[in-house]
């Protein structure tokens, strides 16, 4: 009798069946690919006794993925009909979707989505099959000879051979998996076009990008279509502008100007960390902007990073601005003689970072050149591992909450290459797992994908536009310590080399702003908005001038123009006012107030100033007070 797992269930199988046959026995609906032995695999795989399977749909991450490979397969497909000159580059899947790129002499435009579109899905309802086949590098090079791009990959990337997939007539270089027919793709629709370098490097070919998208149903489309018009409106580089709160010039490309309002935001995430910082036991560091490249020598960054890093020559000395602070923290903590009884010990530091990310690359307050981040760097023994980690994720929680995201923990464990004992590797990751399930959570193992220095554990925001987008991380590091030569004396007086957590919570604040004001649009959460209050006054601007003097630390603003009311209303409301107050002769007499954007609810002034206060304090709304 043959034996396979599937979610831990013992399935019966013949010697020739194949994954798909499990699918049918089980009765299982809407499945792409699956994982053999926790291996990506093809549904036509052979199986052998012992196989643990994972079946995963379009609404796994890494079967979302599969699907939008195989539609990027398609896409080239489609290219090649319409335009046989072309040479294909890549075409992988994305974030969302999926792109080719390729050369031809004709320029795209919009105008040839439809035909593009037209003949993809043409392809798809062909009913194509997608079958691998494996050939030796001379049969790649052979049959890629007129193709520079496909055979840099080859010459880079194959030592004897590798697998090809074919749908139709059309023949990629690739690793795969891939879905199992064309047909399993119900919608697909051309997003936008651009251009791209091969490789991403300016010194090489220009060629042009196509992104695409596609989904098991058309359900899904409309859905997605519908959230990327929202989206549109809510685009923090439009906001951004339209609210006044920050800009970019050329004169400092991927560096953010912002304006007051801007800056506002910026202090108040700052200042919301620092208050964390005092009850988590974290000691805020200034550190140097510029260092000596001997520095990234010693960490290693100027031989891995030189090319992300802005390399200045000063007095004749080789030196670089910091794209990082975990350098910099390690000379603070080699600065004195350190005892256990010290540790552990927890440094944050919002200092200035610079990357030099490719022009091409730079995307409003998501992909910088100059950012901060709410960087901190805990050193600790081993057996503080735990407790250090635990706080981490406790410290994410609270923080998240706050915004209503919600997140997911993905943890990256030892990699092919990696430093130290595999013991050492055992015991951090049995310490960050077990962290994880006393904090509460789930998480999924992401084999093998942990830096070469300590396992990780990257934590995956889900945002109000249910978009995933990791910010957070917490990265045990073995590596830096020992480069460092960092030492404590342990309770026997001896020297030790201490671990190091390196720890974000919102990441690069310009990215969180970022999402922020996307989930929220103009109406930013009362204690962070930059427009709190708006007092709409109608011919009492002395008692408006008085509320505003009784309520110091807060962002109010009068509007006295000769408009109506309601056309008053309505400008505050666009303008993204938390609390609209409308106040006339009646609110000046009795001390009170009237909020418009409260089914015109009337207080008195001391009951206002104490809801402020509470908004403040609780990080809450309006509706969290009169539900």
């Amino acid at each position: 009798m043959n034996i396979v797992y599937v979610n831990g269930n013992e399935v019966e199988f013949n010697e020739d069946e194949r994954a798909y046959h499990i699918i049918k026995k089980l009765n299982l609906k809407d499945i792409i690919v699956c994982k053999i032995d926790n291996v990506l695999s093809d549904l036509n795989t052979p199986l052998k006794a012992g196989n643990k399977i994972e079946f995963l749909t379009f609404e796994d991450d890494e079967g979302k993925k599969v699907f939008w490979h195989s539609s990027a397969h398609i896409l080239g497909y489609a290219l090649m009909e319409l335009y046989p000159d072309a040479k294909l580059s890549n075409g992988p899947p994305i974030e969302e979707g999926f792109y080719y790129d390729f050369l031809i002499d004709k320029k795209i435009s919009e105008d040839d989505y439809s035909a593009i579109e037209k003949k993809a899905l043409e392809i798809i309802k062909r009913a194509e099959n997608f079958s691998k086949a494996v050939e030796s590098k001379e049969q790649l090079l052979e049959r890629y000879k007129n193709n520079k791009y496909k055979t840099y990959y080859i010459e880079k990337g194959v030592e004897k051979e590798s697998s090809i997939y074919t749908v139709g007539s059309f023949v990629d270089f690739c690793l795969g998996p891939h879905i199992s027919n064309s047909k399993l793709i119900k919608a697909f629709k051309i997003i936008n076009h651009g251009g791209s370098y091969f490789l991403g490097d300016s010194e090489n070919d220009s060629l042009q990008r196509i992104r695409a998208i596609s989904f098991p149903n058309k359900k899904q489309m409309k859905e997605y279509l519908t959230f990327k018009e929202e989206a549109k409106k809510r685009d923090h580089r439009k906001l951004g502008v339209a609210q006044n709160m920050f800009f970019f010039n050329d004169l400092a490309p991927g560096s953010c100007f912002f304006l007051p309002d801007g800056a506002h935001i910026y202090n108040k995430l700052m200042e919301f960390l620092r208050t964390e910082y005092l009850k988590r036991g974290y000691e805020e560091v200034i550190t140097p902007n510029l260092y000596s490249t001997k520095l990234w020598e010693i960490s290693g960054h100027l031989q891995n990073y030189k090319e992300n890093m802005f390399v200045l020559n000063v007095d004749g000395q080789e030196s670089a601005l910091k794209p990082m602070n975990c350098p910099g923290h390690c000379v603070m903590f080699s600065h004195t003689d350190r005892s256990y009884r010290e540790l552990p010990w927890r440094i944050a530091d919002f200092g200035v970072l610079h990357r030099n990310e490719l022009s091409g690359t730079l995307s409003g307050l998501t992909r910088v050149r100059r950012f901060q981040q709410d960087d901190a760097h805990i050193f600790c023994r081993r057996d503080q591992i735990f407790d250090e980690v635990k706080g981490c994720l406790d410290f994410v929680e609270t923080v998240y909450s706050v915004f209503n995201f919600t997140f997911e923990l993905l943890l990256s464990t030892r990699p092919e290459k990696f430093l130290g004992e595999i013991e050492e590797w055992d015991d951090a990751e049995e310490n960050l797992k077990k962290a994880i399930t006393a904090s509460g959570h789930n998480y999924k193992i992401n084999e093998g994908d942990g830096a070469f220095y300590g396992p990780k554990i990257d934590i995956i925001l889900k945002d109000a536009l249910h978009r995933k987008i990791q910010c957070a991380t917490v990265q045990l590091d073995f590596q830096l310590p020992q480069r460092f030569g960092l030492k404590y004396r342990d309770e026997e007086g001896k020297h030790a080399t201490p671990v190091m957590v390196h720890r974000a919570i919102l990441g690069s604040l310009e990215r969180m702003m970022a999402i922020i004001i996307e989930s929220y649009g103009k109406v930013l959460p009362f204690w962070l908005s930059p427009r709190q209050i708006i007092i709409i006054s109608i011919g009492v601007n002395d008692y408006a001038e008085e509320i505003k003097q009784e309520l110091p630390s807060y962002k109010i603003k009068i509007l006295d123009d000769n408009s109506s009311v309601n056309k008053k209303v309505l400008k505050a409301s666009n303008m993204g006012y938390n609390i609209i107050m409308v106040i006339g002769n009646k609110e000046k007499e009795n001390k009170t107030v009237t909020i418009r954007n409260l089914k015109n609810t009337t207080m008195s002034l001391e009951e206002f100033k104490d809801l402020c206060g509470k908004m403040n304090e609780m990080k809450k709304e309006l509706e969290y007070f009169f539900e």
